[in-house]
């Protein structure tokens, strides 16, 4: 019988083991994908990662794959669409900030040449190793996602509070807060 690996204990269903073993904590350097994490992170926002696990395919096709380019251009008829559509969080202030976030991404883009370059700058361009051993000793935030978040609202960015800044970066591997018992952990090295 095959044994089955330990892994972060969060993970335990059809949609968060495969995430886990898979995307999480996988550094991340594509900027479409990465705009992605960012809209769903702050669609998160009060409710399980599940839930939103269990949207994703939804929100893809919804907003377009999350071609940023085509989203900063969403009109009324398109948001109230969105509104209409129960494959989503049909919540209208995430609505906006996915809309507002595509147009500061743009912005950052120009600026940077990537999103991707303007977000490891964070963490010195390379994952933060961390060395948790239980769920309860990772932080909600750190002083890098304070600073990430920060510069991302004065950046007119919305639903990017330290919490979900902190979770975004978690899922984009800039920081591994796989447990250590955990066999991504080594993995992610």
């Amino acid at each position: 019988m095959p044994k089955i690996p330990r892994r972060c204990e969060w993970a335990q269903t059809d949609f968060s083991i495969p995430y886990h073993d898979h995307e999480w904590g996988v550094p991340l350097h594509d900027d479409r994908a990465l705009f992605e994490f960012l809209i769903l992170e702050g669609a998160q926002a009060g409710l399980s990662w599940e839930t939103i696990l269990k949207k994703r395919n939804s929100y893809r096709i919804a907003f377009d794959n999350f071609d940023a380019r085509v989203i900063a251009k969403y009109g009324q008829r398109k948001i109230d669409r969105l509104l209409a559509n129960p494959g989503i969080v049909r919540n209208r202030l995430k609505i906006a900030a996915a809309i507002q976030n595509a147009r500061a991404f743009l912005v950052v883009q120009r600026e940077f040449g990537s999103f991707d370059a303007y977000l490891w700058r964070f963490v010195g361009g390379q994952p933060k190793r961390h060395a948790f051993r239980a769920l309860k000793d990772i932080p909600a935030r750190t002083p890098e996602s304070d600073a990430l978040s920060k510069d991302l609202v004065r950046r007119d960015f919305k639903f990017v509070g330290s919490t979900i800044s902190y979770a975004f970066m978690q899922a984009v591997g800039m920081v591994n807060d796989h447990l250590v018992d955990c066999f991504r952990y080594k993995q992610l090295r």
